[in-house]
C-alpha cells in the first residue's frame, strides 16, 4: 500500500468520526448541554465506579501488547544476528520477507505500548537493578498484575452443548472409545456454537478421525475462531503454517500464532514454543524461556493426576514393531490399561471412587489394613494416605510417615512419593529438600508424573540441589509429554494398523510439534517407508530428514543413523559423505550404535568420506560386533573380506618378485588358467575367514 492510499484511508476515517456543524447543530448542542449539566452528578458517580475496571483492562491489554512486542523483537534481533553456520541445516528458517513482515508488526506494536506498562516498568527495574536478574523468573512473573477473570455466563443452549461435549470427551478417553458416537456428539455441540467442540471437530477433520478427511474445513474453522481471539484456534493455525499442511510453510506466521496462543494459555501453543526454544528449532535456543513455558503446561498436567494414575499409554515405535513382525498383544495392552484405570487393589477404587463406585473411607480402610498386615506396600501406602488426610481415621502425620517409610523401603513408588511430599512441605517432619530430592528421584524412576514435576521444581529453584535450568526443562518436558494429549499416540498407532497411513502421519505430526521424540521418529518412519501419499518424493525425503533431525537431537540413536544415511545417499539433501561420517561418528561414540560403528568401518575400508585405512576398518567392525549380537555375522563377513584382500595383496607382492610373475599376471601361464587364478582368490578368502574366526576373543 503506497503513501497516497494511506492518506486517503486516514482522511476517510477522520470524516467518519467527525460531525459537520451548522447554525441548527449549534442550537442543538446548546440545549443538550443544559440536559447534560443536570445529569453530571449521576454520570460522575458511574464513571468513578467504571474507571478502575477500565484502567485494569487497559493495563492488561497494554501488557499483552508489550509481551507480543518483546517476543517479536527477540525473534527478529536473534535472526538478524545469528550466523548462517549456527543455524540447523535440517530446519526451515524464517525467510527475509517474513522478517520484514515481523519488523513492520514490531513498529505497529511499539507505537501501541504505553509508558505505564507493568512489564515495561519491570524491565526498567531489572536494568537498573542487575542483581535482581538472578531471581526466579516465575517469581518475577508472579509480581505482575493478574489478568482480570472474565466470568461469562453461558446461555442455556451453550450449557447444554457443554454437557454434550464433556460427555463425548469422556467417551473418547475410555479404554474402548466409541469414536463415531463421540464425534456425532461433538458435532451437535459445535452446531450450538460451543467453541471447544468446534476446535475438537476441526482437529477431527484434519486427522480424518470419525469424519471425512478435510483439511480445508479444519483451516476455515481455525481461521474463524482465531478472529474471535480463540487461543486454541491460533495454535491450530500455528501447526498448519509450521508444517505446511493446507497452507504454504511460513515459520514466521507459525511463530506469531503460537505466541498468541501461548498468551491465551493454549497448552499446544505453549509446548510448541517451549520445544522450539529448548531445541533451537527455527528459534535461537533459550533455556529460561523454555522453562517458563514448560512450567505452565506441567502444572496443568500435575494438577490432573489422580492416585490411580489415569489410563495407560502404550508408546509403540513403528520401526521396532516392523522389525519384530508384530505389535504387543492386544489383550496385554487391555490388561495394563485396566490396571492403570482401576488400580491394582480394590481399596484404591473405594478411596477415590469412580466408574459407578462411591468413595467409601471405611471400606478402603478395611482393605488397606488387611493388606498392610500382610506387609503389602500398597496397603501400607494407602494407610499412610488415610492418616495423612484424616480420612476415616484421626489425622496423624507421624503414623502416616511410618507407613510411607515402610512402603518406600520395599521400593513402592507411592510410599517414596509421599515421603518426598512430607520432606518437601515439612509435614510431620523437619523440612529437608535434600531428602525430598532423594525420594522424588526414587519415585521418578517409575515414571510417576508428580515425582518428575516436583523434581523439576527443586532443580528450577535450586532447593536441595544445584539450580539447573537444563535439568528442570528436561523434567518438566517429560511431565508435559504425559498429559492427556499423549493418548493420541495410541490412536495414531491404531490408525496405522488400520492401513490409514496419511491420518496416522498427521496425528504423529501434531504430537511432533509438541516436541514428542517418539512422534517425530514415527512420522519420519512413515515418510521414509513411502506410506504417506500427501507429498511428492522430493518433499517426502526433505520432510523425513527434518523429522529424523529433530529425533536425533533428542538422543535417539537410530534417528542419528538415518541422518547419516540421508547424507550418504543424498536423500532430501545433496550427497555429503563427510556429513554422513559426522553423524555416524556421533551415533557410534555418544549413542553406542552398532550400525553406525559398522558404517564407519565400511567407509574407512573403501575410503568414502574418510581416510582409507584397513586397520581402522577392522577396529570398527570388531567394536560393532561387541556392541550388538546382531552385528556379529555382518562384522565377521566384513572382517573376512578385509583378510582376503590382505592375503591377495601379499600374494600379489610375492608373485611380483617371482621370475614367472610376468607370465602369471599376463594370464598366459601354461600351468594356471583363469579359473585357477579365481580358485586361488577364493581359497585366500576362505583362509582369511578361518584366520578371523580363530582369532582370540577380545579382552
Amino acid at each position: 500500500m503506497n503513501l497516497l492510499n494511506i492518506y486517503v484511508l486516514c482522511f476517510c476515517f477522520v470524516l467518519a468520526a467527525s460531525e459537520l456543524l451548522g447554525p441548527e447543530s449549534r442550537r442543538r448542542l446548546s440545549k443538550q448541554k443544559e440536559v447534560d449539566d443536570k445529569d453530571d452528578e449521576t454520570v460522575e458517580n458511574e464513571r468513578a465506579v467504571d474507571a478502575e475496571d477500565v484502567k485494569k483492562t487497559l493495563e492488561t491489554i497494554n501488557n499483552d501488547v508489550y509481551a507480543g512486542y518483546k517476543f517479536l523483537d527477540n525473534v527478529v534481533k536473534n535472526r538478524r544476528q545469528l550466523k548462517v553456520e549456527e543455524l540447523n541445516p535440517n530446519e526451515a528458517v524464517i525467510s527475509e520477507k517474513e522478517l520484514e513482515e515481523m519488523e513492520l508488526a514490531l513498529k505497529w506494536l511499539q507505537s501501541k505500548i504505553k509508558p505505564e506498562s507493568a512489564l515495561l516498568q519491570l524491565e526498567a527495574r531489572l536494568e537498573s537493578e542487575p542483581e535482581k536478574l538472578d531471581e526466579d523468573p516465575q517469581e518475577l512473573l508472579n509480581k505482575l498484575p493478574e489478568l482480570p477473570e472474565e466470568e461469562t455466563e453461558l446461555s442455556p443452549e451453550l450449557k447444554e452443548a457443554k454437557e454434550i461435549y464433556d460427555d463425548a470427551v469422556k467417551k473418547l478417553e475410555r479404554r474402548s472409545p466409541d469414536l463415531l458416537g463421540s464425534i456425532l456428539q461433538i458435532k451437535r455441540a459445535a452446531e450450538y456454537g460451543y467453541a471447544p467442540a468446534k476446535i475438537k471437530l476441526a482437529w477431527s477433520y484434519l486427522f480424518g478421525e470419525g469424519v471425512e478427511h478435510d483439511i480445508m474445513k479444519a483451516k476455515i474453522t481455525f481461521e474463524t475462531l482465531a478472529e474471535e481471539g480463540n487461543a486454541d484456534a491460533h495454535a491450530g493455525l500455528g501447526f498448519l503454517y509450521a508444517t505446511g499442511i493446507g497452507v504454504p510453510v511460513s515459520q514466521g506466521r507459525a511463530l506469531i500464532h503460537y505466541m498468541i496462543g501461548a498468551l491465551g494459555d493454549s497448552d499446544f501453543a505453549q509446548m510448541a514454543l517451549a520445544y522450539r526454544y529448548w531445541s533451537g528449532a527455527t528459534l535461537p535456543s533459550s533455556c529460561p524461556k523454555a522453562l517458563e513455558l514448560y512450567m505452565k503446561v506441567a502444572s496443568k498436567v500435575a494438577g490432573s493426576v489422580t492416585l490411580s494414575g489415569g489410563p495407560a499409554i502404550q508408546r509403540t515405535r513403528l520401526a521396532d514393531e516392523a522389525e519384530s513382525g508384530g505389535a504387543l498383544d492386544s489383550d496385554l495392552i487391555e490388561y495394563y490399561q485396566l490396571l492403570a484405570e482401576k488400580g491394582d487393589v480394590q481399596a484404591q477404587i473405594y478411596l477415590e471412587g469412580g466408574d459407578g463406585i462411591k468413595a467409601d473411607n471405611e471400606t478402603a480402610l478395611r482393605y488397606f489394613r488387611k493388606a498392610a498386615e500382610l506387609n503389602n506396600p500398597v496397603g501400607q501406602s494407602g494407610l499412610g494416605i488415610m492418616y495423612l488426610q484424616g480420612r476415616g481415621v484421626p489425622k496423624d502425620t507421624a503414623t502416616a510417615f511410618k507407613y510411607f517409610a515402610m512402603a518406600a523401603n520395599q521400593g513402592w513408588v507411592e510410599g517414596q512419593l509421599h515421603l518426598g511430599f512430607m520432606y518437601f512441605g515439612g509435614i510431620g517432619v523437619r523440612r529437608d529438600f535434600k531428602q525430598a530430592n532423594k525420594y522424588f528421584s526414587l519415585a521418578s524412576q517409575s515414571g510417576h508424573v508428580l515425582a518428575l514435576y516436583h523434581l523439576g521444581q527443586l532443580h528450577a529453584q535450586g532447593l536441595g540441589v544445584l539450580r539447573s535450568c537444563t535439568t528442570a526443562v528436561e523434567l518438566f518436558k517429560n511431565v508435559c509429554e504425559r498429559g492427556r494429549w499423549s493418548a493420541r499416540l495410541m490412536r495414531a498407532h491404531a490408525t496405522w494398523r488400520a492401513r490409514d497411513a496419511d491420518s496416522a502421519f498427521l496425528q504423529y505430526l501434531a504430537l511432533a510439534e509438541r516436541g514428542l521424540e517418539l512422534a517425530q521418529t514415527n512420522a519420519a518412519y512413515l515418510l521414509d517407508e513411502g506410506e504417506v501419499q500427501l507429498f511428492g518424493p522430493e518433499e517426502r525425503w526433505r520432510r523425513a530428514l527434518q523429522l529424523w533431525g529433530r529425533g536425533a537431537a533428542q538422543g535417539h540413536a537410530p534417528a542419528r543413523v538415518k541422518l547419516g544415511d540421508y547424507h550418504y545417499y543424498g536423500q532430501g539433501t545433496p550427497q555429503d559423505l563427510e556429513a554422513a561420517a559426522h553423524h555416524y561418528r556421533i551415533a557410534s561414540e555418544h549413542l553406542h550404535s552398532a550400525q553406525a560403528t559398522f558404517n564407519l568401518g565400511y567407509m574407512h575400508e573403501r575410503g568414502l568420506g574418510l581416510a582409507r585405512d584397513a586397520h581402522l576398518a577392522k577396529r570398527c567392525y570388531d567394536l560393532a560386533a561387541d556392541a550388538s549380537p546382531d552385528a556379529r555375522l555382518p562384522a565377521a563377513l566384513a572382517s573376512a573380506r578385509l583378510a582376503a584382500a590382505a592375503a591377495l595383496t601379499s600374494l600379489a607382492e610375492y608373485v611380483s618378485q617371482s621370475p614367472l610373475a610376468v607370465i602369471f599376471l599376463s594370464g598366459e601361464s601354461p600351468l594356471l588358467s583363469n579359473w585357477d587364478l579365481y580358485l586361488i582368490t577364493a581359497l585366500a578368502g576362505a583362509l582369511g575367514l578361518v584366520v578371523y574366526l580363530r582369532r582370540p576373543a577380545a579382552a
